[in-house]
């Protein structure tokens, strides 16, 4: 194939897994090296369908729901978090489980938990159905909070009582939509009960501010990542919403729509939290082999955090 004109590549950074991602894929991969196959994981474990089948291949079988799950293997929860009645019931089957909720998302639990011992209702900014959501609004008791997805959400809130109320994040969010969420839910509600950090968590934070800071200079941006990822659909929102005039979700690189490329001399590329490295090597490589590449790296933060195992997975293999 003869390569086209020159394009100008700039490669947002930070993208691809974070360190929730990273903690969770190693604990079903533990997991595995400790009991043996099969190990049962509830839900995908991240929202990629590339590490699924990575881990299906080695050993996982993902199932919906607990009842899915022999009592004599292990099962894994998400890292999307799971209602409380969850290990509930795996503790009531003796079933020896291993929580992978991202510890982000576990401080968002603490906190609805915090406030519902207060007695405070809490109003919940989120995407419904999404398993993040479900586990959330899963640590308090039915009514104790409520689901906003939008300002018309807000404007239609019914609560016990407008001076004990409380809110919490979805922590993939698009930052500036939160944004303008929570404003709405402190006019309405002047002493609202605010979290103590931002739940919003820093990897979703952070590739939004490397997209915003090249959607402006590029003709298209490929966003590597999977279409039930969060996270990953917030990018190609923050693309188009800063000046990108063409943004495509791609899962691989044999998603890539090359007609809309046909006349770009600039392209920017991100990924999702829970994307492989791999997946945008593969995106980069594509694009090389049909034009001549002038490649960019576009930093705006460093990312060095790292979760520990729990404790169950740093034992002795022999346990």
């Amino acid at each position: 194939m003869t390569k086209g004109s020159g394009v100008a590549l700039y490669m947002a950074k930070p993208h691809g897994f974070c360190a929730g991602v990273v903690r969770a894929i190693q604990i079903v991969e533990k997991a595995i090296e400790k009991w043996g196959p099969p190990v049962y994981v509830r839900h995908e474990i991240v929202h990629n369908k590339y590490v699924i089948d990575s881990l299906r291949r080695k050993g996982a079988v993902f199932v919906e729901e607990l009842d899915e799950c022999p009592d004599d293997r292990p099962v894994i929860f998400s890292a999307h978090g799971v209602p409380k009645s969850v290990p509930n019931e795996a503790r009531r089957r003796n079933m020896v489980y291993v929580d992978a909720t991202c510890p982000l998302v576990s401080k968002v639990h603490i906190e609805a938990a915090r406030y519902a011992e207060k007695k405070l209702q809490i109003i919940f900014i989120g995407h419904a159905g999404h398993p993040e959501t479900l586990g959330t609004m899963g640590q308090v008791p039915k009514g104790d909070i409520l689901l906003v997805e939008t300002l018309e959400d807000v404007a239609a809130l019914k609560v016990r009582d407008p001076e004990k109320v409380a809110y919490v994040t979805q922590t993939t969010l698009s930052i500036d939509d939160a944004a303008e969420i929570v404003s709405a839910i402190k006019t309405r509600f002047p002493g609202i009960v605010e979290p103590h950090k931002e739940d919003i968590c820093y990897a979703t934070t952070n590739r939004q501010e490397a997209v915003k800071a090249i959607a402006g200079k590029i003709d298209a941006m490929l966003v590597v990542g999977s279409k039930n990822s969060s996270n990953t659909c917030r990018l190609v929102e923050v693309a188009g919403k800063c000046g990108c005039p063409h943004t495509q979700l791609v899962e691989r690189a044999s998603d890539i729509d090359w007609d809309r490329l046909k006349e770009v001399s600039s392209i920017g590329i991100s990924a999702g939290a829970s994307a492989p490295d791999i997946l945008v090597k593969q995106v980069v490589d594509a694009l090389d082999s049909r034009f001549e590449l002038e490649m960019h790296a576009i930093e705006t933060a460093r990312e060095d955090l790292q979760f520990k195992m729990p404790r169950i997975l740093q034992n002795p293999l022999s346990e």
